[in-house]
């Protein structure tokens, strides 16, 4: 028997949140076993049902969001809040099924501190698929970033080491680029996975994009480096052609492209550290996430300060 917390993150899955609960209960009541339901802020019927699930099942616990904070904010407040030895991730799509999750949980030996789940025959969109492939290799190949190859979030942590790692405040809170800074104790397993049945995907392209990019600024120095050996590179060649217009060398023209080369090589580095000054001060403006409604003991850092608990109401 495993003590396990299952985290699963939810927005707007109206459509999902029953036959998850379901599934899990099924799949994983022999366990000594928590749900931990994260709503991320919301705006359907999402949270009213999770209530009604907690009404009705003890091991059923809730945190909603005062707002959309994101999906690293929804895990991270999982984590931080869940109470059992370790830690189930499962998204409320139940792409992939909590049934799955014993050939995850048959990989926790004494030795080991995560098991992720790697999609066999993923039943993304092609684009997602494509998009996600090609990320992987970026980071991974290109810029040495290290992560467990194919990993999703479908995975068992030790709540321990889950807690360490939101707790690292990185700009970036790429929870698998993460963990190998706080351990290396580390396995993946082949899992099945199935194409969502209801409700629809919150990763946009766009988001995907932007999630990428964050991944490449946040855990990697190549990017800045490379932007910066450029530029200098470009700074000498300005140099260069200066003096050789000043000694009648080369014409004008040949000077002012030489220095427009200049203004175009500084500007991916320009960019690369807008983007990691946005990402730190993402982090240090605000608290990760703020919880408007919970049947836990809330930290009061966590809680919209605005709102106190109600007694006897099922909300604290």
């Amino acid at each position: 028997m495993v003590s396990v917390t299952v985290v699963v993150p939810c927005r707007d899955e109206q459509d999902n949140v029953v036959a998850a609960h379901r599934a899990i209960v099924d799949e994983l009541g022999e366990h000594d076993v928590e749900v931990l339901f994260v709503d991320d802020g919301s705006v359907d019927e999402t949270l009213p049902l999770i209530i009604g699930l907690a009404a009705e099942d003890a091991r059923v616990h809730y945190i909603s969001f005062a707002r959309n904070f994101g999906f690293e904010a929804a895990f991270a407040a999982g984590y931080k809040y869940a109470t059992k030895a370790w830690i189930l991730h499962v998204d409320a799509d139940l792409q992939s099924h909590p049934s799955q999750a014993h050939q995850l949980i048959a990989a926790a030996t004494d030795r080991v501190d995560a098991v992720f789940g790697v999609r066999d025959q993923r039943k993304d969109p092609r684009l997602r698929r494509w998009g996600s492939t090609l990320s992987d290799v970026i980071a991974r190949r290109v810029l040495g970033i290290e992560m467990p190859q194919g990993a999703t979030t479908f995975r068992l942590v030790r709540a321990g080491i889950a807690r360490r790692i939101v707790e690292l405040r990185r700009p970036a809170p790429y929870f698998m680029a993460s963990l190998p800074a706080v351990t290396n104790r580390y396995v993946t397993v082949r899992t099945a996975h199935q194409a969502r049945r209801a409700g629809s995907s919150k990763f946009t392209v766009v988001r995907l994009a932007r999630h990428a990019l964050d991944l490449y600024v946040g855990h990697s120095t190549a990017l800045a480096s490379g932007a910066t050996l450029l530029l200098a590179a470009a700074t000498v060649v300005g140099a260069v052609a200066l003096v050789l217009l000043g000694a009648g060398i080369i014409g004008t023209a040949a000077a002012l492209s030489a220095v427009l080369l200049t203004q175009v090589a500084a500007l991916p580095t320009i960019a690369l550290t807008l983007r990691y000054s946005v990402m730190v001060a993402r982090r240090t403006d605000r608290a990760l996430y703020y919880v408007r409604a919970s049947d836990l003991a809330i930290d009061d850092a966590d809680r919209l300060h605005l709102e106190r608990a109600t007694i006897g109401g099922g909300v604290r």
